[in-house]
Protein backbone atom coordinates (compact mmCIF):
# COMPACT_ATOMS: atom_id res chain seq x y z
CA UNK A 1 0.00 0.00 0.00
CA UNK A 2 1.57 3.55 -1.13
CA UNK A 3 2.14 6.11 1.55
CA UNK A 4 0.35 9.67 0.71
CA UNK A 5 3.13 11.94 2.15
CA UNK A 6 1.78 14.72 4.21
CA UNK A 7 0.64 18.17 2.46
CA UNK A 8 2.71 21.04 3.17
CA UNK A 9 0.81 23.96 4.37
CA UNK A 10 0.31 25.40 1.31
CA UNK A 11 -0.81 22.42 -0.45
CA UNK A 12 -3.33 21.83 1.96
CA UNK A 13 -4.62 25.54 1.45
CA UNK A 14 -4.30 25.41 -1.87
CA UNK A 15 -5.59 22.35 -3.25
CA UNK A 16 -9.23 21.28 -1.26
CA UNK A 17 -12.78 22.23 -2.88
CA UNK A 18 -14.67 23.98 -0.24
CA UNK A 19 -18.09 23.33 0.25
CA UNK A 20 -20.77 25.70 -0.79
CA UNK A 21 -22.97 27.19 1.64
CA UNK A 22 -25.81 25.51 0.32
CA UNK A 23 -23.67 22.06 0.17
CA UNK A 24 -23.06 22.92 4.03
CA UNK A 25 -26.69 23.38 4.74
CA UNK A 26 -28.15 20.57 2.71
CA UNK A 27 -25.77 18.08 4.51
CA UNK A 28 -25.94 19.29 7.73
CA UNK A 29 -29.97 18.98 7.60
CA UNK A 30 -29.52 15.59 6.31
CA UNK A 31 -27.18 14.32 8.85
CA UNK A 32 -29.15 16.17 11.50
CA UNK A 33 -31.93 14.15 10.16
CA UNK A 34 -30.63 10.80 10.50
CA UNK A 35 -29.41 11.41 14.05
CA UNK A 36 -33.09 12.50 14.75
CA UNK A 37 -34.40 9.40 13.03
CA UNK A 38 -31.33 7.01 14.99
CA UNK A 39 -33.17 8.13 18.39
CA UNK A 40 -36.35 7.90 17.24
CA UNK A 41 -35.93 4.16 16.43
CA UNK A 42 -33.29 3.99 19.69
CA UNK A 43 -35.81 5.52 21.79
CA UNK A 44 -39.06 4.28 20.43
CA UNK A 45 -39.33 1.14 22.25
CA UNK A 46 -39.36 2.96 25.71
CA UNK A 47 -43.27 4.39 25.63
CA UNK A 48 -44.39 0.90 23.89
CA UNK A 49 -43.01 -1.41 26.89
CA UNK A 50 -46.03 -1.64 28.66
CA UNK A 51 -47.73 -2.68 25.29
CA UNK A 52 -44.91 -5.04 24.28
CA UNK A 53 -44.77 -6.84 28.07
CA UNK A 54 -48.67 -7.53 27.45
CA UNK A 55 -48.71 -8.65 23.29
CA UNK A 56 -45.21 -10.70 23.57
CA UNK A 57 -45.16 -12.07 26.91
CA UNK A 58 -42.56 -10.08 28.43
CA UNK A 59 -40.99 -9.39 31.77
CA UNK A 60 -38.61 -6.72 33.08
CA UNK A 61 -35.53 -8.90 32.54
CA UNK A 62 -36.49 -9.20 29.13
CA UNK A 63 -36.60 -5.46 28.71
CA UNK A 64 -33.57 -4.98 30.06
CA UNK A 65 -31.74 -7.41 27.28
CA UNK A 66 -33.51 -5.86 24.83
CA UNK A 67 -32.47 -2.40 26.00
CA UNK A 68 -28.58 -3.90 26.12
CA UNK A 69 -28.29 -5.70 22.80
CA UNK A 70 -28.71 -2.39 21.19
CA UNK A 71 -26.40 -0.25 23.25
CA UNK A 72 -23.67 -3.52 23.37
CA UNK A 73 -24.28 -3.50 19.70
CA UNK A 74 -24.38 -0.27 19.07
CA UNK A 75 -20.80 0.49 20.87
CA UNK A 76 -18.46 -2.44 19.02
CA UNK A 77 -19.95 -1.22 15.86
CA UNK A 78 -18.87 2.06 16.36
CA UNK A 79 -15.44 1.10 17.55
CA UNK A 80 -14.75 -1.32 14.53
CA UNK A 81 -16.53 0.93 11.73
CA UNK A 82 -14.85 4.11 12.63
CA UNK A 83 -11.97 3.12 10.61
CA UNK A 84 -14.18 1.11 8.01
CA UNK A 85 -15.17 5.13 7.39
CA UNK A 86 -11.84 6.38 7.08
CA UNK A 87 -10.66 3.96 4.91
CA UNK A 88 -13.60 3.91 2.02
CA UNK A 89 -15.11 7.23 2.80
CA UNK A 90 -17.75 8.37 5.36
CA UNK A 91 -20.40 8.06 2.64
CA UNK A 92 -20.04 4.43 1.79
CA UNK A 93 -21.09 4.11 5.86
CA UNK A 94 -23.60 7.13 5.54
CA UNK A 95 -26.11 5.44 3.19
CA UNK A 96 -25.96 2.24 3.64
CA UNK A 97 -26.61 2.25 7.54
CA UNK A 98 -29.17 4.47 7.03
CA UNK A 99 -30.86 1.99 5.09
CA UNK A 100 -30.35 -0.80 7.69
CA UNK A 101 -31.63 0.66 10.56
CA UNK A 102 -34.69 2.36 9.06
CA UNK A 103 -35.79 -1.42 7.90
CA UNK A 104 -34.80 -3.05 10.95
CA UNK A 105 -36.77 -0.49 12.87
CA UNK A 106 -39.69 -1.67 10.65
CA UNK A 107 -38.64 -4.89 10.92
CA UNK A 108 -39.19 -4.30 15.04
CA UNK A 109 -43.21 -4.93 14.07
CA UNK A 110 -42.66 -8.21 12.87
CA UNK A 111 -41.21 -9.76 16.16
CA UNK A 112 -42.93 -12.55 18.18
CA UNK A 113 -41.18 -12.82 20.91
CA UNK A 114 -38.28 -11.95 23.59
CA UNK A 115 -35.67 -13.56 20.61
CA UNK A 116 -36.86 -11.99 17.99
CA UNK A 117 -36.80 -8.51 19.33
CA UNK A 118 -33.24 -8.99 21.09
CA UNK A 119 -32.15 -10.13 17.48
CA UNK A 120 -33.83 -6.99 15.49
CA UNK A 121 -32.21 -4.73 18.52
CA UNK A 122 -29.22 -5.77 18.26
CA UNK A 123 -28.78 -5.37 14.28
CA UNK A 124 -30.20 -2.28 14.11
CA UNK A 125 -27.51 -0.88 16.90
CA UNK A 126 -24.67 -2.28 14.63
CA UNK A 127 -26.12 -0.08 11.81
CA UNK A 128 -27.00 2.98 14.07
CA UNK A 129 -23.02 2.42 15.85
CA UNK A 130 -21.81 2.39 12.13
CA UNK A 131 -23.85 5.49 10.93
CA UNK A 132 -22.92 7.94 14.06
CA UNK A 133 -19.06 8.33 13.47
CA UNK A 134 -19.55 8.90 10.19
CA UNK A 135 -22.16 11.38 10.39
CA UNK A 136 -19.70 13.38 12.71
CA UNK A 137 -17.20 13.17 9.93
CA UNK A 138 -19.58 14.03 6.97
CA UNK A 139 -21.10 17.04 9.11
CA UNK A 140 -17.89 18.81 9.56
CA UNK A 141 -16.54 18.07 6.02
CA UNK A 142 -19.29 20.02 4.87
CA UNK A 143 -18.62 22.99 7.69
CA UNK A 144 -16.16 25.48 7.57
CA UNK A 145 -13.95 24.84 10.63
CA UNK A 146 -15.27 28.36 12.63
CA UNK A 147 -18.80 26.05 12.91
CA UNK A 148 -17.52 22.82 13.44
CA UNK A 149 -19.07 23.22 16.85
CA UNK A 150 -22.31 25.02 16.04
CA UNK A 151 -23.26 22.44 12.99
CA UNK A 152 -22.30 19.34 14.91
CA UNK A 153 -24.05 20.71 18.42
CA UNK A 154 -27.29 20.89 15.95
CA UNK A 155 -27.03 17.55 14.44
CA UNK A 156 -26.31 16.46 17.89
CA UNK A 157 -29.60 17.72 19.20
CA UNK A 158 -31.75 15.56 17.39
CA UNK A 159 -32.08 12.31 19.14
CA UNK A 160 -32.69 14.37 22.04
CA UNK A 161 -35.54 16.52 20.57
CA UNK A 162 -36.57 13.85 18.61
CA UNK A 163 -36.12 10.44 20.29
CA UNK A 164 -36.16 11.77 23.99
CA UNK A 165 -39.00 14.77 23.51
CA UNK A 166 -41.30 13.89 20.78
CA UNK A 167 -40.86 10.21 20.65
CA UNK A 168 -43.21 9.56 23.83
CA UNK A 169 -45.86 11.58 22.71
CA UNK A 170 -46.13 10.85 18.74
CA UNK A 171 -46.53 6.99 19.73
CA UNK A 172 -48.70 7.57 22.44
CA UNK A 173 -51.17 9.12 20.14
CA UNK A 174 -50.38 6.50 17.42
CA UNK A 175 -51.60 3.68 19.74
CA UNK A 176 -55.05 5.06 19.56
CA UNK A 177 -55.24 4.76 15.86
CA UNK A 178 -52.92 1.97 15.27
CA UNK A 179 -51.39 -1.20 16.40
CA UNK A 180 -47.79 -0.89 17.67
CA UNK A 181 -46.05 -3.43 14.55
CA UNK A 182 -47.62 -0.50 12.66
CA UNK A 183 -45.95 2.41 14.90
CA UNK A 184 -42.39 0.05 13.87
CA UNK A 185 -43.17 -0.01 10.10
CA UNK A 186 -44.66 3.45 10.39
CA UNK A 187 -40.90 5.04 11.38
CA UNK A 188 -39.12 3.01 8.50
CA UNK A 189 -40.34 5.20 5.65
CA UNK A 190 -38.31 8.50 6.34
CA UNK A 191 -35.03 6.83 7.23
CA UNK A 192 -35.04 5.36 3.64
CA UNK A 193 -36.05 9.00 1.77
CA UNK A 194 -33.09 10.23 3.78
CA UNK A 195 -30.88 7.61 3.07
CA UNK A 196 -32.07 8.63 -1.12
CA UNK A 197 -31.08 11.91 -0.72
CA UNK A 198 -27.95 11.53 1.18
CA UNK A 199 -26.89 8.93 -1.52
CA UNK A 200 -27.35 12.32 -4.20
CA UNK A 201 -26.32 14.79 -2.32
CA UNK A 202 -23.38 13.95 -0.06
CA UNK A 203 -20.13 14.29 -1.83
CA UNK A 204 -16.70 12.17 -1.54
CA UNK A 205 -14.24 14.39 -0.51
CA UNK A 206 -10.43 13.40 -1.05
CA UNK A 207 -8.32 13.46 1.95
CA UNK A 208 -6.61 16.83 1.09
CA UNK A 209 -10.10 18.45 1.62
CA UNK A 210 -10.56 16.86 4.86
CA UNK A 211 -7.23 17.73 6.26
CA UNK A 212 -8.43 21.36 6.64
CA UNK A 213 -10.90 20.12 9.17
CA UNK A 214 -8.20 18.90 11.52
CA UNK A 215 -4.95 20.44 13.41
CA UNK A 216 -2.43 18.72 12.28
CA UNK A 217 -3.53 18.63 8.24
CA UNK A 218 -1.84 15.52 7.97
CA UNK A 219 -3.03 13.35 5.25
CA UNK A 220 -0.90 10.80 5.08
CA UNK A 221 -2.24 6.63 5.63
CA UNK A 222 -2.03 5.70 9.92
CA UNK A 223 -2.91 2.56 11.02
CA UNK A 224 -6.22 2.76 13.34
CA UNK A 225 -4.19 1.96 16.74
CA UNK A 226 -1.89 5.11 15.98
CA UNK A 227 -4.93 7.07 17.01
CA UNK A 228 -3.94 6.59 21.14
CA UNK A 229 -0.96 8.70 20.24
CA UNK A 230 -2.94 12.02 20.08
CA UNK A 231 -3.97 12.64 23.75
CA UNK A 232 -7.37 13.77 23.16
CA UNK A 233 -8.68 10.62 22.24
CA UNK A 234 -7.57 8.36 25.09
CA UNK A 235 -8.67 11.59 27.46
CA UNK A 236 -11.64 11.62 25.25
CA UNK A 237 -12.67 8.39 26.11
CA UNK A 238 -12.33 8.98 29.70
CA UNK A 239 -14.63 11.85 29.43
CA UNK A 240 -17.45 9.78 27.28
CA UNK A 241 -17.20 7.18 30.26
CA UNK A 242 -18.08 9.74 32.60
CA UNK A 243 -20.95 11.20 30.26
CA UNK A 244 -22.12 8.63 29.53
CA UNK A 245 -22.50 7.10 32.79
CA UNK A 246 -24.15 10.14 34.33
CA UNK A 247 -26.81 9.97 31.31
CA UNK A 248 -27.47 6.54 31.74
CA UNK A 249 -27.63 6.64 35.61
CA UNK A 250 -29.98 9.40 35.53
CA UNK A 251 -32.41 8.01 33.01
CA UNK A 252 -32.48 4.72 34.87
CA UNK A 253 -32.86 5.78 38.02
CA UNK A 254 -34.15 9.25 38.72
CA UNK A 255 -37.79 7.92 37.86
CA UNK A 256 -37.75 5.97 40.67
CA UNK A 257 -36.13 8.71 43.01
CA UNK A 258 -38.88 11.27 41.90
CA UNK A 259 -41.99 8.51 43.00
CA UNK A 260 -39.93 6.34 45.60
CA UNK A 261 -38.01 9.03 47.88
CA UNK A 262 -39.85 12.33 46.86
CA UNK A 263 -43.11 10.51 46.59
CA UNK A 264 -43.92 12.24 43.05
CA UNK A 265 -47.15 10.83 41.37
CA UNK A 266 -46.56 9.57 37.80
CA UNK A 267 -47.82 12.65 36.02
CA UNK A 268 -45.59 14.51 37.91
CA UNK A 269 -42.44 12.57 37.12
CA UNK A 270 -43.35 12.30 33.83
CA UNK A 271 -43.55 15.87 33.70
CA UNK A 272 -39.28 16.58 35.18
CA UNK A 273 -38.14 13.64 32.85
CA UNK A 274 -39.30 15.50 29.82
CA UNK A 275 -36.77 17.70 30.91
CA UNK A 276 -34.07 15.38 29.39
CA UNK A 277 -35.10 16.16 25.42
CA UNK A 278 -36.21 19.22 25.56
CA UNK A 279 -33.11 20.30 28.07
CA UNK A 280 -30.75 18.01 25.89
CA UNK A 281 -31.69 19.30 22.34
CA UNK A 282 -30.92 23.26 23.76
CA UNK A 283 -27.61 22.36 25.17
CA UNK A 284 -26.44 20.61 22.05
CA UNK A 285 -27.70 23.73 19.96
CA UNK A 286 -26.33 26.20 21.85
CA UNK A 287 -23.39 25.45 23.30
CA UNK A 288 -21.05 24.10 20.92
CA UNK A 289 -21.81 26.95 18.69
CA UNK A 290 -20.21 29.12 21.63
CA UNK A 291 -16.94 26.65 21.62
CA UNK A 292 -16.36 27.86 18.08
CA UNK A 293 -16.38 31.59 19.94
CA UNK A 294 -14.48 30.91 22.95
CA UNK A 295 -12.92 27.60 22.68
CA UNK A 296 -13.79 23.81 23.23
CA UNK A 297 -12.13 23.28 27.08
CA UNK A 298 -13.49 27.12 28.08
CA UNK A 299 -17.05 25.44 26.93
CA UNK A 300 -16.54 22.36 28.56
CA UNK A 301 -15.49 23.12 32.27
CA UNK A 302 -18.30 25.75 32.46
CA UNK A 303 -20.64 23.05 30.86
CA UNK A 304 -19.17 20.49 33.32
CA UNK A 305 -20.16 22.95 36.15
CA UNK A 306 -23.17 23.93 34.77
CA UNK A 307 -23.90 19.66 35.65
CA UNK A 308 -22.46 19.30 38.81
CA UNK A 309 -24.22 22.64 40.34
CA UNK A 310 -27.54 21.85 38.74
CA UNK A 311 -27.78 17.90 40.12
CA UNK A 312 -26.30 19.07 43.17
CA UNK A 313 -29.73 21.41 43.85
CA UNK A 314 -31.71 18.97 41.86
CA UNK A 315 -30.96 16.71 45.06
CA UNK A 316 -31.60 19.21 47.66
CA UNK A 317 -34.95 20.47 46.44
CA UNK A 318 -37.83 18.61 47.64
CA UNK A 319 -40.88 17.81 45.59
CA UNK A 320 -41.30 20.82 43.66
CA UNK A 321 -42.09 19.55 40.11
CA UNK A 322 -41.11 22.90 38.30
CA UNK A 323 -37.63 23.48 40.78
CA UNK A 324 -36.94 19.74 39.59
CA UNK A 325 -37.85 20.34 35.87
CA UNK A 326 -35.13 23.75 35.77
CA UNK A 327 -32.60 21.90 37.44
CA UNK A 328 -32.75 18.86 35.37
CA UNK A 329 -33.21 20.65 32.06
CA UNK A 330 -30.25 23.06 32.74
CA UNK A 331 -27.88 19.59 33.98
CA UNK A 332 -29.18 17.82 30.77
CA UNK A 333 -28.45 20.60 28.49
CA UNK A 334 -24.90 20.77 30.09
CA UNK A 335 -24.63 17.28 29.49
CA UNK A 336 -24.95 17.06 25.96
CA UNK A 337 -22.66 19.78 24.84
CA UNK A 338 -19.99 17.71 26.68
CA UNK A 339 -21.73 14.73 23.89
CA UNK A 340 -21.53 16.50 21.42
CA UNK A 341 -18.14 18.40 21.90
CA UNK A 342 -16.24 15.19 23.33
CA UNK A 343 -17.38 13.05 20.04
CA UNK A 344 -17.24 15.78 17.87
CA UNK A 345 -14.78 18.02 17.51
CA UNK A 346 -12.34 17.49 20.50
CA UNK A 347 -11.64 14.24 19.08
CA UNK A 348 -11.83 14.73 15.17
CA UNK A 349 -10.25 17.79 14.66
CA UNK A 350 -6.93 16.54 17.00
CA UNK A 351 -6.29 13.75 14.72
CA UNK A 352 -4.76 13.17 11.25
CA UNK A 353 -7.71 13.04 8.17
CA UNK A 354 -7.48 9.11 8.11
CA UNK A 355 -8.24 8.94 11.92
CA UNK A 356 -11.20 10.93 12.42
CA UNK A 357 -14.42 8.63 12.26
CA UNK A 358 -11.43 6.12 13.84
CA UNK A 359 -11.07 8.55 16.81
CA UNK A 360 -14.80 9.78 17.21
CA UNK A 361 -15.89 5.67 16.54
CA UNK A 362 -13.55 4.85 19.43
CA UNK A 363 -14.87 7.33 21.99
CA UNK A 364 -18.18 6.44 21.52
CA UNK A 365 -17.94 2.64 21.41
CA UNK A 366 -15.94 1.93 24.46
CA UNK A 367 -18.00 4.51 26.65
CA UNK A 368 -20.89 2.93 25.31
CA UNK A 369 -20.27 -0.19 26.50
CA UNK A 370 -19.10 0.78 29.97
CA UNK A 371 -20.03 3.86 30.33
CA UNK A 372 -23.49 2.85 29.41
CA UNK A 373 -22.97 -0.60 30.67
CA UNK A 374 -20.85 -1.00 33.99
CA UNK A 375 -22.42 2.30 35.65
CA UNK A 376 -25.98 1.73 35.55
CA UNK A 377 -25.14 -2.06 37.10
CA UNK A 378 -23.08 -0.12 40.07
CA UNK A 379 -25.59 2.33 40.45
CA UNK A 380 -28.55 -0.52 40.79
CA UNK A 381 -26.29 -2.10 43.65
CA UNK A 382 -25.73 0.98 45.41
CA UNK A 383 -29.64 1.86 45.29
CA UNK A 384 -30.45 -1.76 46.45
CA UNK A 385 -28.00 -1.85 48.89
CA UNK A 386 -27.92 1.39 50.72
CA UNK A 387 -30.78 3.62 49.16
CA UNK A 388 -31.66 5.29 46.12
CA UNK A 389 -31.15 8.43 47.52
CA UNK A 390 -27.28 7.98 47.77
CA UNK A 391 -26.87 5.90 44.64
CA UNK A 392 -28.61 8.97 42.74
CA UNK A 393 -25.36 11.09 43.60
CA UNK A 394 -23.20 8.46 41.99
CA UNK A 395 -23.33 10.91 38.41
CA UNK A 396 -21.88 14.02 40.76
CA UNK A 397 -18.71 12.09 40.97
CA UNK A 398 -18.66 10.77 37.54
CA UNK A 399 -18.90 14.44 36.36
CA UNK A 400 -15.92 16.11 38.46
CA UNK A 401 -13.75 12.80 37.15
CA UNK A 402 -14.89 14.18 33.88
CA UNK A 403 -13.95 17.69 34.64
CA UNK A 404 -10.52 16.62 35.41
CA UNK A 405 -9.89 14.99 32.21
CA UNK A 406 -10.84 18.19 30.42
CA UNK A 407 -8.69 19.61 31.85
CA UNK A 408 -5.92 17.96 30.63
CA UNK A 409 -7.19 18.26 26.69
CA UNK A 410 -5.94 19.83 24.17
CA UNK A 411 -7.86 22.98 22.48
CA UNK A 412 -8.64 21.95 18.73
CA UNK A 413 -10.86 25.03 18.19
CA UNK A 414 -9.60 27.13 15.25
CA UNK A 415 -10.31 30.52 17.10
CA UNK A 416 -7.73 29.56 20.00
CA UNK A 417 -5.22 27.66 17.95
CA UNK A 418 -5.09 30.01 14.79
CA UNK A 419 -3.99 33.14 14.45
CA UNK A 420 -5.87 35.93 12.05
CA UNK A 421 -4.06 35.16 9.05
CA UNK A 422 -4.74 31.45 9.49
CA UNK A 423 -1.27 30.43 10.89
CA UNK A 424 -0.71 27.91 13.75
CA UNK A 425 -0.33 29.59 17.09
CA UNK A 426 1.90 26.42 18.24
CA UNK A 427 3.93 24.00 16.47
CA UNK A 428 2.06 20.97 15.32
CA UNK A 429 4.16 17.64 15.89
CA UNK A 430 3.36 14.02 14.55
CA UNK A 431 2.10 13.44 18.01
CA UNK A 432 1.03 15.12 20.98
CA UNK A 433 1.03 12.51 24.21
Amino acid sequence: MNVIPPLSPSTVDASPIEPSKSYEWKAVTLMALGMGLVGIDRFLIVPLMPVLMRDLKLDYQDLGHITGALALAWGLSALLTGNLSDRIGFKRVIVPAMIGFSLLAGLGGLATGVGSLIAIRALMGVAEGAFTPASIIATMDASPPKRHGRNVGLQQMMPALFGLGLTPILVTQLLKVMSWPWIFLLVALPGLFVAFLAQRILRRPSPADIAKHTATHDTARHHWYEVFRYRNVPLGIICMLCWLACQIVIAALFPNYLVDYLHLDMQQMGFILSSLGFGGAIGAAVLPALSDRVGRKPVMLLSAAGVFLSLCIFLRTGAVPVHLFICLMVAMGCLYSLITLTVGPVAAEAVPVQLMSTASGMIIGIGEIFGGGVAPAYAGYLAKHFGIEHAVTMPLWTIVAGAIAVAALKETAPVRTFDKQGNALEKKGVSDV
